[in-house]
């Protein structure tokens, strides 16, 4: 009824600021973050770890400082993991506030989680008011996939974070076109570049655009004003890549997916050209894998993003995590940008339509042509930009209902949403089959009755409002109650109910994931015992982070990761690990699985590792475990 009170009392709106506020928006927006926040904190930690590999690397960070700075895998500082460490960086200084466990490393997760959702609801109530932004921010809460990551311990929730914070610092900007709210939004982009470096550059382009064209100040003024907010991003963001280029490369760590040892590289290659245009990376399209076919990649694997096309958001891989208002947001903002046809062209609401529609469009277009590595939870970052768009155009299509048009784009919105809900509910057809039913002719009873004009009929407008609103929302709701209600973990997870482990992927999944190979190191508790205790640089050695990652987190020690993730990376070399043996700092080698088709045994330098131990040291059994003493030579 929050929402609602809307229509009956539009509030008087202030040049270049918000509408003023009704009584009720308090309350209503104090429900929406606290309700936000009970569900992404209830059984907070239930998922055990989750992923592992980052799990490990914030254990890492509340061990060392060096670890910390460079988001080491390992306390030893062997190796980093393939991402920034912006994320690890909160994540590690709660372990060390209140004591490492799976609940304080999640837990700044979720209050990321809740501070987006604030975020967004202050962007958009500027432009469309309350009721517009608390549909928008209840929106982005309960979009499965957001349910999901706000929860995890991927990078993805500090960037959607900083991404919706500096879409709120732009539309701050474009009302006065002031230079600080855009140095301010440069800021949080540079550090949302530290946190998954290219993706956050995507949303650029809207923001870009919505203040070259409405900001009221000269055009000049307006292109200097966008390059003192680029200027910022550059030294947000270039501050740390500096650091790690100009720091001596033997007293660091190994910079994980990077071919030459630099963060640079990293952003510009593994994590930038590769992502889009594949290299060899298991994909979403055909012949995906490491190192050709044959890999868990390709367009029928659904944790790795299914066929390229236009088709993808909507597809088995991502369309139950983010797709659900979609079709709505689609329609909404061409019907609000044709509503705003003759407005000035600093019109704060095309402008606020032209920020979420370029963020929607282009992230939308770049993660559906993509051809290289993509999991169905980089959706997440197009979740705000969807509930934005949402919120904004129910709001302003709702306050000219009395037109036909708009009558009838709100009830097209309404049915294409209830029929898409019915269509993602069937593909897991056992998952309380009757709720599909039910949202599907809820959405479309409203539709009709909005299009037959019941709007005009004293209490049924309010009825109205809110039923459409319920409909709209009820099967993504429950998908993310579902989310939070089942257990996740792995390297790749997906949301709502279990559909089964189609990824050929050790530790992936989706709900409750898989052990792999480094979960069945971790239950060996003879090994974890072996590994306690220890005073070396690392107590032992393994190809790839598999099963690195969970000896790490069981036994407390520093295992190093040869080869990185997949042990593909030249790291360490043969040279250097002869080094560290002779020199006492690595004590046991691990022989393993890890990352890879049959046969794949990492790089060539972890090929040539792994057959230099096996011919100069003396093997042992332990627990199921093949195990090397590097201290005993054959």
């Amino acid at each position: 009824m929050t929402i609602t009170a809307e229509v009956h009392t539009q509030a008087a709106e202030t040049a270049g600021g918000p509408p003023a506020r009704p009584r009720w928006e308090r309350p209503a927006l104090l429900a929406l973050l606290v309700g936000t926040a009970v569900l992404y904190l209830w059984g907070l930690g239930s998922s055990g770890w989750a992923n592992d590999y980052y799990a490990a690397a914030v254990q890492a960070g509340t061990q060392d400082l060096t670890a910390w700075l460079f988001g080491s895998h390992d306390a030893g500082n062997a190796i980093t993991v393939d991402k920034p460490p912006a994320a690890l960086w909160v994540m590690a200084l709660s372990g060390r506030l209140f004591g490492f466990s799976a609940f304080s490393m999640l837990l700044p997760q979720a209050l990321m989680g809740v501070g987006a959702v604030a975020f967004l609801y202050a962007a958009v109530r500027r432009v469309s008011g309350p009721g517009a932004g608390l549909i928008a921010g209840a929106a982005l809460a309960l979009t499965p996939v957001a349910a999901l990551m706000f929860r995890f311990n991927n990078p993805d929730a500090l960037l959607v974070l900083l991404m919706v914070a500096a879409a709120y610092f732009v539309v701050r900007a474009i009302e006065t076109g002031s230079t600080g709210w855009m140095a301010l939004a440069g800021s949080a982009l540079g550090f949302a570049f530290l946190t998954k470096m290219l993706q956050a550059v995507l949303v650029v382009p809207g923001l870009a655009l919505a203040f070259l064209v409405a900001a009221p100040i000269g055009m000049w003024q307006r292109v200097w004003k966008l390059m003192v907010a680029a200027g910022a991003m550059i030294v947000s963001a270039g501050w740390y890549i500096a650091l790690v280029e100009l720091w001596p490369a033997d007293s660091r760590p190994y910079i994980g997916g990077s071919s030459s040892n630099s963060l640079l590289q990293l952003a510009l290659g593994y994590n930038g050209i590769d992502r889009i245009a594949g290299g060899g990376s298991p994909g979403g399209g055909p012949g995906g894998g490491p190192g050709g076919s044959g890999g868990p990649g390709g367009a029928g694997n659904v944790l790795f993003g299914g066929e390229p096309g236009i088709g993808r958001m909507f597809g088995q891989s991502m369309g139950t995590e983010v797709s659900w208002l979609l079709p709505a947001a689609l329609i909404g903002l061409a019907a609000a940008l044709w509503l705003t046809r003759r407005a000035a062209r600093t019109d704060q609401l095309r402008a606020s339509l032209l920020l979420w529609g370029g963020w929607l469009l282009v992230t939308a277009a770049v993660f559906s042509f993509m051809d290289g590595i993509i999991h169905p939870y980089y959706t997440v970052a197009l979740a705000p930009a969807i509930a934005a768009l949402v919120g904004i155009s129910v709001r302003e299509l709702w306050r000219v209902r009395d037109r036909l048009w708009s009558r009838l784009v709100l009830a097209a919105m309404s049915a294409s949403t209830g029929v898409w809900a019915f269509v993602l509910l069937d593909r897991t057809p056992d998952w309380l089959p009757a709720l599909r039913w039910a949202v599907l002719v809820g959405s479309v009873l409203m539709a009709a009755m909005l299009a037959a004009g019941a709007h005009r009929k004293g209490t049924l407008v309010a009825v109205l409002a809110a039923g459409a609103i319920l409909f709209g929302v009820a099967a993504p709701a429950a998908y993310a109650v579902e989310t939070v209600a089942t257990a996740h973990n792995g390297a790749i997870s997906t949301s709502g109910p279990s559909k089964g482990d189609a990824s050929g992927f050790p530790g992936g999944g989706g709900p409750g994931g898989s052990g792999g190979p480094g979960g069945r190191m971790a239950e060996n508790e003879a090994l974890v015992e072996l590994l306690q205790g220890l005073d070396n640089r690392w107590a032992a050695a393994t190809i790839g982070s598999m099963g690195a990652s969970t000896l790490e987190l069981k036994s407390g020690a520093s295992i190093m990761a040869i080869g990185g993730f997949t042990g593909g990376d030249n790291s360490p070399t043969l040279a250097q690990f002869q080094d560290y043996v002779a020199n006492h700092d690595v004590r046991y080698f691990i022989e393993g699985e890890h990352f890879g088709p049959p046969g794949h045994r990492g790089s060539g330098t972890a090929s040539e590792i792994t057959d230099w131990v096996k011919q100069n040291f003396a093997s042992s059994d332990v627990g199921g475990s093949t195990v090397y003493d590097l201290t005993a030579h054959k």
